[in-house]
């Protein structure tokens, strides 16, 4: 027994024949993506780009292998090559399937994701990849044998391979440099679809700088003090800021789509849409903060965004009510201090299925709450919009304009039409609910000066390219996940009590706007101050007009649906 036992076993000279054995299986058989973009971006027919392809290839097998090497046992070895199987399975499963790149950005989503969120990425495809390429591997790894030697000679075995290795490796670097100081400048996305190295470095970048940012962590203010500067009013502004999620202004009607995506919202007065908007990031663990925070795209970092207040703390310290409604995966930091509804464990057997519930379901009690509002009141509802993949769960089937939808979470199961009428449906859902949201201010305009602020975080991939979802690189990504909606809605009341010109508002849609200009703009559009309010970034602060150049404004039917009228 123990003789067949024994020939059973995969036997190999060494570790380091184990290590490299393991990292050649990796660059072969989990990184179809990397190989096919990097050689798409380097290949010639010229002696030069072949040498480069080779000396690529010996510096990732190296590399990889380096991971294994660095164990200090034969134990750890196997466990280290265990888990990173699964790692590279995943990793090689995402990459190719959605386009996805693994880096310290889309490691965050990750992390910071809930069950729900991966249920719906979780499909029998992934489950049999995941056994064959993951978990069969990782068994087998346990099931190699090498001699067993003193541990010097062990160590002495690693050194001299990995030094010869790498020596290897940095005489193709230095001999190849101008085609690699294109490919890491000019490429630099590619890298992150490399299995298992990108993930892994990447999440140990993450957790060090989180690490990092945490230790002695005192909240900072550097806006100071806020403070209103607008007089008392008889009738309590109410502010609607709805935070979109996935929303990308090529589907929006409003956009010029040619698809009638926005069937209420283009029936709407006084919407001004900003033609020309970019997102802060890519991802909604990037995006959500930034668009609350003083700081700009360029100045923003994910990892030090909860040391700072934001504008809903501004907001709460100028003496406003503020509300967070959360239908998504957290509002990321956001809401940490502002009282937030949650609507992750409720229970509605219309409004909720497949652990998410519709965003309609932070409308249900709107009404009520409207009629007990007495002081200036900041609502923030946090959509989980148009998240995919599963885009048909994100709307009601009797919202299903577009047909046939893609009704699977394995979008490279459906047809692209079937994918993009899937992400319409949701465009189209959320259309519905702004524009009820509007009319319901319209409603309360009698004892309310209401107003309406949306944006979406990012925007989204439907497979252009071979790309779908989102969470690309910014500086490498494509447009239409960092080209988002952004309008705005004003009450008659809020115009008047607000001095606004709405023709000056429309002219100015028309230049560049971006999440940058949401802190200041929502402290303008809420007559808030402090030290970091700029107004040049606040969207409305030049169209503020003194009270007689307003008489024409005065004039003007009440903003709301025309079907309605």
């Amino acid at each position: 027994m123990s003789k067949l036992r024994s020939i059973s076993r995969l036997k190999l000279p060494s570790d380091v024949a184990f290590a490299f054995g393991t990292s050649l299986l990796w660059l072969a058989l989990y990184n179809v993506r990397f190989w096919h973009q990097s050689i798409a971006a380097m290949w010639s027919p010229s002696l030069s780009a072949s040498a480069f392809i080779v000396s690529l290839f010996v510096l990732v097998l190296t590399l990889q292998a380096s991971l294994l090497l660095i164990m200090p046992t034969r134990a750890l070895m196997r466990t280290a090559a265990s888990g990173l199987f699964i790692v590279a399975a995943l990793g090689s499963w995402f990459t190719q399937t959605y386009g996805a790149v693994m880096n310290k950005e889309m490691l965050r989503n990750v992390f910071e994701t809930d069950a729900a969120e991966i249920g719906g990425l979780v499909n029998p495809d992934l489950v049999l990849y995941l056994i064959l390429f993951g978990v069969v591997p990782a068994l087998l790894a346990w099931n190699v044998q090498w001699p067993d030697r003193h541990w010097s000679i062990q160590l002495r075995q690693r050194a001299l391979f990995g030094l010869g290795a790498l020596s290897l490796s940095a005489f193709g670097l230095l001999g190849c440099s101008a085609n690699y100081a294109v490919y890491f400048r000019e490429y630099k996305p590619i890298r992150y679809t490399l299995s298992p190295a990108a993930p892994v470095v990447s999440a140990i970048a993450l957790l060090a700088r989180e690490n990092d940012a945490r230790v002695g962590r005192v909240l900072q203010n550097p806006g100071g003090e806020s403070h209103r500067t607008g007089r008392s009013e008889l009738k309590p502004l109410v502010l609607f800021i709805v935070v979109g999620e996935t929303a990308r202004a090529a589907n929006f009607q409003l956009y010029g789509y040619a698809r009638p995506t926005n069937p209420s919202l283009s029936r709407i007065d006084n919407l001004i849409v900003f033609s020309k908007t970019s997102s802060c990031g890519t991802s909604t663990s990037i995006s959500v903060p930034c668009m609350f925070s003083h700081f700009g795209r360029d100045a923003f970092d994910a990892d030090e965004a909860y040391r700072y207040t934001n504008v809903l703390d501004a907001l709460m310290q100028a003496g406003l009510d503020v509300e967070w409604r959360e239908n998504n995966a957290g509002c990321k930091g956001v809401c940490e201090r502002v009282p937030t509804i949650s609507y992750a464990q409720t229970s509605d057997p219309h409004l909720c299925r497949n652990g998410y519930c519709y965003d309609g379901i932070m409308l249900r009690d709107l009404d009520a709450r409207l009629q007990h509002i007495t002081r200036d009141t900041i609502i923030v509802f946090h959509q989980i919009g148009s998240h995919g993949p599963a885009y048909s769960e994100r709307y009601p089937p009797e919202i299903e304009k577009f047909r046939p939808a893609c009704h699977d979470h394995e979008l490279q199961h459906c047809t692209s039409q079937e994918v993009i009428n899937a992400y319409d449906n949701t465009i189209v859902y959320t259309d519905s609910l702004l524009s009820k949201q509007i009319l319901l201010l319209e409603q309360f305009s009698d004892r309310l000066d209401g107003a309406l602020i949306y944006a979406s975080d990012h925007g989204e991939s439907l497979g252009e390219e071979g790309v779908y979802l989102h969470g690309m690189p910014y500086t490498f990504a494509p447009r239409v996940q960092k080209e988002v909606p952004l309008f705005m809605w004003f009450s008659l009341g809020y115009l008047q009590r607000m001095h606004l010109d709405l023709d000056c508002m429309r002219a100015r849609s028309s230049a560049p706007a971006s999440h940058d200009h949401l802190y200041h703009t929502i402290l303008g559009a809420t007559q808030v101050r402090n030290d970091a309010y700029r107004p040049e970034l606040d969207l409305v602060s030049r169209c503020r007009r003194p009270e007689l150049q307003l008489s024409r404004v005065s004039q003007r039917q009440p903003a709301m649906l025309r079907a309605s009228r």
